[in-house]
């Protein structure tokens, strides 16, 4: 049997990524603002059979750090191994994947969010975060962003930041958050993330103007040559914020703005977090 890594060989995140990883909590390096390594460059979009979020997400036989929550891994010789010494070098935070332990993080983002679920979700184990809380449960559940007003779910195919251990004890997922996710449809439509239903005034003289508007959309989309999660986010919000609020966006108009999104390798996880995080961001 492998004999885990001395502790003497590591230091700082590291050291708190292998003390995590000898507990039996799957860990991976953060780089700033949060977010995990980007993926190695023949991983990357639908190239690495192992992409995560797809129909059977999973980890690749890559050995670079790559695919976000995929990534993290309790073995102390990936963990300590040339191919993550760089991701280590440069990490600014750890993250472990709360699925993979069995858990579940709903991650309050501000105070009105703790006031919320302090009156409505039954007490458990909480760390503080720099902006809110996080309070963990003991229990695996989909994951999503944006269930509510500064309110997202972090389990299955997900990663949570590590701050510390917390306080309290553990509770049972209890169906008071299994509700907060809607299942979503097997089609392009995420019921989580619904057309707006309109109450707005509506600024389409013609039938015209919106099909250009969404025309528009789906160019700017599939003539991104880099930074395609980030262009897909921009111009749904551009959609929603000029036609979301008076009704006129349908079904099939967001079915092309996803269409359009997955032709440039993003999943249907993605373009639901996109729209989803677009709403929330215009008040919606």
């Amino acid at each position: 049997m492998t004999q885990p890594t001395p502790i003497r060989r590591v230091s700082g995140h590291l050291r708190t990524a292998v003390d995590l990883a000898a507990r039996g909590v799957p860990v991976l390096p953060l780089s700033k603002g949060k977010v995990p390594f980007a993926n190695c460059p023949a991983c990357l979009y639908t190239s690495c059979g192992g992409r995560p979020n797809m129909k059977t997400p999973g980890p690749c036989t890559c050995p670079r750090p790559c695919h976000a929550w995929a990534a993290a891994t309790t073995d102390p010789d990936t963990l300590t191994g040339p191919t993550w010494a760089r991701a280590w070098k440069q990490a600014a935070a750890v993250a472990y994947h709360p699925g993979g332990i069995g858990l579940t993080v709903v991650d309050l983002d501000h105070a009105d969010a703790v006031t919320w679920a302090r009156r409505t979700l039954p007490v458990t184990r909480t760390v503080v975060t720099t902006r809110g809380e996080h309070w963990i449960y003991r229990g695996a559940m989909p994951s999503a962003n944006g269930v509510r007003d500064g309110v997202d779910i972090k389990s299955l195919m997900s990663y949570a930041r590590w701050l510390d251990t917390g306080t309290g004890t553990l509770a049972p997922l209890p169906e008071a958050v299994r509700a907060l996710i809607v299942k979503r449809s097997p089609s392009v439509r995420p019921v989580i993330a619904p057309v707006p239903a309109g109450g707005g005034e509506c600024p389409h003289r013609t039938p015209a103007y919106l099909e250009r508007g969404i025309a528009m959309a789906e160019q700017r989309i599939t003539a991104a040559t880099s930074a395609v999660h980030a262009t897909v986010y921009c111009t749904f919000l551009a959609v929603l914020s000029t036609h979301g609020r008076c009704g006129c966006l349908t079904d099939t108009h967001m079915g092309r703005l996803f269409a359009a999104a997955q032709t440039k390798g993003e999943s249907p996880r993605h373009c639901t977090d996109a729209w989803s995080n677009a709403l929330t961001a215009l008040g919606m």
